[in-house]
C-alpha cells in the first residue's frame, strides 16, 4: 500500500490548478489571508475583470467576461509563481500584502516587457522596447500561456539580446557605433567573432574586406595550430554578456581549422562557402571594396549606380558614399532616417563623392557630377547635420526632395 506522504506528492505533481489557486488556498490553510482579505479580493475581481475585457475586446459579451477571468486567474499566477520562484507561502504573502489588480497588472508588466525585448540577434531586425498599441494582439496570447513557455521564451529573447548588447559594446571599443551596426544589418554573433579575432590579433579598429582579408592572412603566417591563436574575453567585458561571449569565442575555436587553412582563398572561405556566409563580419567600405576588385572604372560606375544617370539616383549614391554606406541609389524610410541620425552624430565625409566621380565616372561627364553634388552639399549638409527641435523632419524632408526614398 502506497504510504500517505507518497499519495501526497503524487497528487502534488499532478496538480494543474492555477498557481493564483494554490497560493490562496494555502494563504487561507495557514492563516496568511484573513477573511478581510479575502472579501477585499472579491470586490476587485470583478473590477479587474471588465478592465482586461475591455483592454482586450469589450466588457458586454460573456464570452469576453469568461475570458477576462482566465486572464486575471492567470495574469496573478504568472506574476506570483515567477516573483516569488513558486513559493507558496511568499506567495500568498504577497496577496495579503498588494491589492488583487497590483498582482494582475505585475503579470501584465512581466509579459509586456517580455514582448518588447528582441527576437532576434540580427542588427538589421532590432525593436527598441517599447510596448505600443500593436502589441496589444501578441499580450492577448501571452496572458494565456504558462510560465513554462514564458520562461522559455524570456531566455531565448534573454540570449538575443546579451549577443546584440555584447556586439554594440566590442565594436563600440573598436570605433563603429551602434548606428553603423543597424546600417550593416549584420548578425551580432558575427560582430562578436570578427571583433574577438581583431583583438587576438591585436588590431584597434573593425576591418573592412581588405583589413579583414591582410587579418586572416597574418593569422595563418603567424599561427601554424589553432591552439597558439590567443583567443581571449576581454577583462572588462560587462557581466551580462560573459556566458555569451564565452560561447561565441568557443564557436571561433571550432573554426580555426578552416580559417588557417592555406589551401583555401580567404574570399572563398568567407564569400563563398555556405557553412561562413554571414558567419563573419566585415564593413562595406564603398572603395574598398573597388580598389580590392580591380575593375575597370566603366564597370564600377555602372555598378555603383544600377545603371541610373538621374541626378536624384546620383545624389543618394553621393549621400552613401559620404557616411561611408554601401552604394545605393533608392533607400528605404527607415534607412534615410538611420542615415540622418548618423549624419547628426559623426557628420559626413563631402570629399569621399568627389573622388569617387573623379575615379570613376565617365570622363565626360565628371565636371558635370562634381558640380551637382558640390551644390547640392552646400546647400544640404548644414540642414543635415542640425541638432534644432525639428531638425530630423527637416533633413528627411531634404531627402525626400532631393534623392530616391521608396515610399
Amino acid at each position: 500500500m502506497e504510504h500517505p506522504e507518497q499519495a501526497a506528492q503524487s497528487v502534488a505533481l499532478f496538480d494543474e490548478r492555477p498557481f493564483f489557486e494554490k497560493a490562496l488556498q494555502h494563504g487561507v490553510r495557514h492563516g496568511i489571508l484573513v477573511p478581510e482579505k479575502l472579501a477585499a479580493m472579491c470586490q476587485e475581481a470583478p473590477k479587474g475583470m471588465v478592465q482586461i475585457a475591455r483592454y482586450f475586446g469589450t466588457e458586454y459579451l460573456r464570452p469576453d467576461l469568461e475570458l477576462a477571468r482566465t486572464r486575471l486567474v492567470n495574469l496573478v499566477s504568472l506574476y506570483l509563481e515567477d516573483s516569488c520562484g513558486g513559493d507558496l507561502d511568499r506567495a500568498a504573502e504577497s496577496l495579503r500584502d498588494h491589492s488583487l489588480l497590483s498582482r494582475s497588472k505585475g503579470g501584465s508588466d512581466m509579459l509586456k516587457a517580455l514582448i518588447v525585448m528582441p527576437q532576434s540577434s540580427h542588427f538589421g531586425m532590432q525593436e527598441h522596447g517599447v510596448f505600443e498599441d500593436r502589441h496589444i494582439p501578441l499580450l492577448a496570447k501571452w496572458s494565456l500561456r504558462s510560465l513554462t513557455e514564458v520562461q522559455a521564451e524570456r531566455a531565448a529573447r534573454s540570449h538575443a539580446t546579451a549577443l546584440v548588447e555584447a556586439a554594440t559594446w566590442m565594436a563600440a571599443q573598436l570605433g563603429l557605433d551602434a548606428d553603423d551596426l543597424e546600417d550593416a544589418g549584420k548578425d551580432a554573433d558575427a560582430v562578436l567573432r570578427t571583433a574577438l579575432l581583431v583583438r587576438a590579433c591585436r588590431r584597434n579598429a573593425m576591418p573592412d574586406w581588405p583589413a579583414f582579408e591582410k587579418m586572416v592572412l597574418g593569422l595563418r603566417r603567424k599561427y601554424a595550430e589553432p591552439a597558439q591563436v590567443p583567443l581571449a574575453l576581454p577583462r572588462d567585458l560587462p557581466a551580462s554578456t560573459i556566458d555569451v561571449v564565452q560561447s561565441v569565442l568557443a564557436s571561433i575555436v571550432q573554426d580555426l581549422p578552416r580559417i588557417l587553412d592555406a589551401t583555401v582563398g580567404v574570399r572563398k572561405l568567407f564569400d563563398q562557402t555556405p557553412a561562413f556566409l554571414g558567419r563573419y563580419f566585415w564593413s562595406e567600405d564603398a572603395l574598398a571594396e573597388i580598389e580590392h576588385f580591380e575593375r575597370s572604372n566603366s564597370a564600377l560606375w555602372d555598378k555603383a549606380t544600377e545603371g541610373h544617370g538621374d541626378d536624384s539616383s546620383l545624389l543618394t549614391l553621393f549621400l552613401r558614399i559620404a557616411t561611408g554606406g554601401r552604394h545605393a541609389t533608392l533607400l528605404s524610410e527607415k534607412t534615410a532616417l538611420a542615415l540622418v541620425r548618423k549624419i547628426q552624430k559623426s557628420g559626413l565625409d563631402a570629399d569621399l563623392p568627389r573622388q569617387f566621380i573623379a575615379q570613376h565616372a565617365p570622363v565626360a561627364l565628371r565636371s558635370d557630377y562634381l558640380q551637382l553634388w558640390n551644390a547640392f552639399i552646400a546647400e544640404a549638409e548644414p540642414v543635415l547635420r542640425s541638432d534644432q527641435v525639428h531638425g530630423t523632419a527637416d533633413a528627411l524632408a531634404l531627402l525626400r526632395r532631393e534623392c530616391n526614398i521608396a515610399d
